[in-house]
């Protein structure tokens, strides 16, 4: 909790925001970093977002979560100029909340909102994602897609070719990665956790083999130019994409021929994957919680 003293209003506001509130306010804060034009890469809280802005107008590649909106509002009419930030497309790279939290705000002011027909499917059911003890009630209708696709969509926006591409079983069932063609950017969505053990969500249709066989069929696409951008974390190259998948690639090994031979899970989290992976643990999922998942996903 931040000083009583940091968190006090101007004097001369004639009304003032509860404190909780303007806490949160003031901690709304979005980064922008270059990437080539006219794209831009804005991170909040939640996952990454990548924002075209151009003749063509704007549009961003997911939206963090849904009390950042105003935030992302503010760093967009900044780049378009003129108060011209509002999206006309939205195109989310899976269903999660820290990715699709905006798109009712969006989707109320005009945006057309673009995902696989699996996002369509989640957002407007009840989920229950127990990997987080929470439950998902259906999204009001302003935040749901009002174009999906099966397999690939294409678009042509302020001077790019954007392709996004389903990749299944992987993250969750409904993932998509998005291929930038003349800028060789990528936003690989939450197939890439920086340096991280990643996040399965096995309930959502995701598969830990399938991920990996997934990352490995961006990494074919990609060359050492690319700017490959996770959802979460910092910009990356290819080779943080093959470090990346080499990890998934020997921990699953390790973990299934671990199972293979007879141990069960608690055993292996004790003996755990070997200092080479000690750091991955360090973010969202630690060691103990990426070997369960594995051996989740085996079973």
């Amino acid at each position: 909790m931040r000083p009583l003293h940091s968190l006090l209003l101007c004097a001369s506001l004639a009304t003032s925001l509860p404190l909780a509130a303007q806490q949160a306010e003031d901690e709304l804060k979005v980064a922008i970093s270059a990437l080539p034009a006219p794209l831009h890469l804005l991170q909040g809280q939640g996952g990454n977002v990548i924002a075209s802005v151009g003749e063509d107008g704007v549009l961003i590649i997911d939206d963090d979560y849904t009390n950042y909106a105003p935030a992302y509002a503010g760093v967009l009419d900044g780049l378009a100029g003129g108060g011209k930030g509002t999206p006309r497309f939205v195109l989310n790279t899976h269903w999660h909340f820290d990715h699709t939290g905006g798109n009712a705000y969006w989707g109320e002011r005009g945006a057309v909102i673009v995902a696989h027909d699996n996002v369509y499917a989640r957002m407007s059911t009840r989920q229950e994602m127990k990997a987080m003890d929470r439950v998902m009630e259906p999204s009001p209708r302003p935040a749901l897609p009002v174009v999906t696709y099966a397999d690939a969509v294409a678009l042509r926006f302020n001077g790019s070719t954007i392709e996004a591409q389903h990749y299944p079983r992987g993250h969750t069932d409904g993932d998509s990665v998005v291929y930038f063609a003349e800028q060789n950017v990528v936003h690989m969505g939450d197939h890439f956790f920086k340096d991280r053990f990643p996040f399965v969500d096995l309930g959502s249709g995701g598969s830990v083999q399938g991920y990996l066989a997934n990352v490995q069929a961006v990494l074919e696409r990609v060359d050492g130019k690319t700017v490959i951008v996770p959802g979460h974390g910092s910009l990356a190259k290819k080779a943080d994409l093959q470090r990346y998948a080499d990890m998934l690639e020997a921990t699953i090994g390790i973990v299934s021929e671990r199972l293979e031979e007879g141990a069960d899970v608690e055993e292996i989290i004790t003996q755990g994957l070997g200092q080479k992976w000690e750091s991955w643990g360090a973010g969202f999922i630690d060691e103990a919680r990426w070997i369960r998942t594995i051996a989740e996903s085996a079973g």
